[in-house]
């Protein structure tokens, strides 16, 4: 290093050292003031010489460093007078070329910044991700020292590959994108950059979850985000709604796993129906209480976590005039689970766990037009011919416009198996049990008289398992040689009348 003060009349000194711990000072020939640091590069390392792994370092930790940094040059083309012919000429000059941002907007007051600024600010980080929904700008300098920006991204369902995109500073030099701990885990899905002097470098991550300006600072984003959530809820509920697709499986993590962000979410957090309605916790609580308490004064949340799938078990359910929300995300299985430790006599069903006169328990019973002897044999008939010992068939009197066959699974344990394929840890063993499921036959429906009146024991072997199949398919569970036998046996039947 060779270095000169301003200070008048002050002598140059150079520094050397060949990496070990010793060094050496002597005086020096530089007649201007500044620094020079001179590196030599071993043979292994000849790497760090390639002008574009060079600019891939500044790019990386010096992007946003407080003073101009110089590296190479640029040739630009400018105009110079005209020709004879009064036409313009033009001649190239070389300019240093500087690779830093000095002033990012992050260091800014947000008074001076427009929506473009943040848009713009946001591609220079990001060059090719699409634009972020919202964002939110960070500025404290008591009880510790933070700035920043927070863009909330368009999340997709694939989230962690979203993960580390949230770039530490200290006073404008780049630090990590490793951001655990210091920003709350479900926060991690934000984009953006925090500046803080406060946050302590290179030290074990024990030490940063213990550090107390670490866990304010933990604690301030996540209020910060939460107030901004409610902020646009109540400023714009409309565009709100529209966003939320898109923000809600933020929303639910973030309540699943942070009780403080939870509390505050309880406003914003939204549901909505297969009819694209949307509704706060509280207002749906109180409208589906209404046509959706079952007899234990219980009120039953029904969902859809497939609506193409799940269309006729939503049809069956609309015929009761029974609301289905919409709750397809990956985290909607453990958010389910959340809602009913936090909501107060609520109770989640998906549609298709149940037949839909069982969905809510009610005191009413329907009577069977089948009387016990009609109802054993057709018991007795399509547990031969399904020949599963997964399926359970029990027999229920329902709407004669209801379908013949309903196949469910326990609500109980699909949600454990749900939660098993995308938490893991204490839901694992669920993902490894068998799926067994309930095989309801509506004795009240045409087709179960239809099969007790055919004389021929295979064609009343072929039409149950036909009933049977067509109930397969409604819950996706019609594959293969199965699925091709159900549509070679369909096209026989058809041929037949």
């Amino acid at each position: 290093i060779v270095t000169r003060s301003y200070h008048e009349g002050s002598e140059a000194a150079k520094w050397s050292c060949d990496g070990n711990t010793e060094f050496e000072i002597v005086p020096a020939k530089k007649k201007e003031r500044g620094t020079e640091i001179i590196l030599h590069v071993n043979k292994d390392s000849e790497e760090f010489l390639d002008e574009f792994r060079l600019k891939g370092i500044l790019d990386k930790y010096c992007k946003f460093m407080p003073v101009p940094i110089k590296f190479g040059t640029d040739e630009e083309r400018v105009e110079d007078g005209k020709d004879d012919k009064g036409e313009t000429k033009y001649k190239t000059v070389t300019k240093d070329r500087i690779i830093n941002n000095t002033t990012p907007i992050w260091t800014k007051a947000p008074s001076e910044l427009q929506d473009q600024d943040y848009l713009d600010f946001y591609k220079e980080l990001y060059p090719f991700s699409e634009d972020p929904l919202f964002w939110i700008h960070l500025n404290v300098d008591y009880p510790f020292n933070l700035t920043g920006v927070l863009y909330f991204p368009k999340i997709k369902k694939d989230f962690e590959l979203q993960r580390n995109k949230i770039q530490l500073y200290s006073r404008q030099v780049f630090i990590t994108d490793e951001v655990k701990d210091v920003v709350p885990e479900f926060l991690m899905l934000l984009h953006g950059v925090i500046d803080s002097p406060d946050i302590p470098l290179n030290v074990s991550r024990s030490y940063l979850q213990s550090d107390g300006n670490v866990k304010k600072i933990n604690s301030y984003i996540t209020k910060k985000v939460a107030d901004k959530l409610e902020e646009l809820f109540k400023k714009d509920r409309p565009g709100y709604e529209q966003k939320w697709k898109d923000i809600g499986l933020f929303v639910k993590y973030g309540m699943i796993s942070e009780e403080k962000f939870a509390e505050k979410a309880m406003k914003f957090a939204l549901v909505y129906t297969t009819e694209d309605a949307f509704f706060t916790l509280d207002e749906y609580k109180e409208k589906a209480k209404i046509n959706q308490t079952d007899k234990n004064d219980q009120v039953i949340w029904l969902y859809a976590s497939d609506t193409g799938k799940q269309d006729a078990y939503i049809s069956s359910a609309k015929k009761y005039s029974y609301d289905v929300l919409v709750m397809d995300g990956m985290l909607d299985s453990h958010w389910a689970n959340h809602l009913e430790q936090k909501l107060e006599k609520v109770s989640l069903k998906r549609v298709d766990a149940d037949v839909a006169d069982k969905l809510m328990e009610k005191d009413e019973k329907r009577e069977s037009i089948l009387n016990e002897e009609e109802q054993n044999s057709i018991k007795a008939l399509f547990t031969q011919a399904i020949n599963n010992t997964a399926a359970t068939v029990s027999m229920e009197a329902l709407a004669a416009d209801e379908m013949p066959v309903v196949i469910t699974k326990n609500e109980f344990m699909r949600r454990m198996a749900d939660m098993a394929k995308t938490g893991g840890g204490q839901y694992a063993m669920f993902g490894a049990m068998p799926e067994n499921f309930q095989v309801t036959l509506n004795t009240n429906h045409p087709a179960m008289s239809k099969i007790l009146g055919e004389k021929d024991e295979e064609a009343q072997k072929q039409m149950a398992l036909q009933a049977y199949d067509i109930a397969l398919l409604g819950q996706d569970m019609l594959t293969g040689k199965r699925l091709t036998a159900f549509l070679e046996r369909s096209v026989g039947m058809l041929s037949k009348g």
